[in-house]
């Protein structure tokens, strides 16, 4: 169980032509990420729009906000592209088209300073909800995350979720291997657990976007995810000692 307490937070926002977004999570993360906090913005081309709004607000002095240029491109990539930026505190995945409730940082981070390694917003356990999320996508998620949680006890009815807070140093110790985002984030969860990290959850509501198209190609990334469902039924090794 992690001890080292932080008092910043490192938000890694993977962007693809998010410029019409972009300004209203801005808004949210300064309105309701109310402890210290580091923003890296990954983009994987600098004709990406997003760019835009991003400038504009490092122009005006704003030193929380960082660009930085996706090492390969695709999501997985740029997350771990922003891993390799953070020197300090936890880390927070966040995708950049306001679908997750920013007003639970500051309470993952109060968990994660109470000794938890992996803490995630959890759209299905009591008290989290999916506002007009797409059929089945949500019924996947729901499933996977559902059955993972009552046939191996893993910790939380969410593990897909990227909406999570996760120590660095378990990350690196971890050996990552997806090849896309949404099966790392499901990838992340399972050696938490199968590496015998501390994980919770926390309930959270998840809104379906509103402006441009959302990333997630389920039937595309399947079997990746199937992999890491099926990964999850191996033994439990003994922690490793960070």
């Amino acid at each position: 169980m992690n001890t080292k307490r932080s008092e910043i937070i490192n938000i890694i926002i993977p962007v693809y032509n998010e410029g019409d977004n972009f300004p209203n999570l801005w808004q949210e993360i300064t309105q309701y990420v109310t402890c210290p906090f580091k923003v890296f913005i990954v983009y994987d081309f600098p004709e990406d729009n997003t760019l835009i709004p991003v400038n504009k607000i490092i122009n005006q002095g704003e030193s929380r906000i960082s660009l930085i240029k996706n090492k390969a491109r695709g999501v997985a990539n740029a997350i771990y592209t922003g891993f390799e930026q953070i020197t300090d505190g936890p880390v927070i995945l966040v995708m950049a088209d306001l679908s997750d409730d920013l007003k639970l940082i500051p309470k993952m981070l109060d968990l994660y300073n109470s000794g938890y390694d992996v803490v995630i917003g959890s759209r299905y356990m009591r008290g989290g909800k999916i506002i007009d999320g797409p059929p089945v996508k949500q019924t996947l998620s729901r499933l996977a995350g559902i059955s993972l949680h009552l046939l191996r006890r893993i910790p939380t009815h969410d593990p897909t979720n990227a909406f999570k807070l996760c120590d660095k140093k378990m990350l690196a110790s971890l050996n990552l291997q997806s090849s896309n985002g949404f099966a790392l984030t499901i990838e992340i969860t399972v050696k938490a657990y199968l590496n015998n990290f501390t994980i919770t959850e926390i309930p959270a509501t998840w809104r379906n976007r509103t402006q441009g198209q959302s990333k997630f190609a389920m039937f595309k990334w399947l079997k990746e995810y199937l992999h890491w469902y099926f990964y999850a039924f191996k033994p439990v090794k003994k922690a490793k000692s960070l």
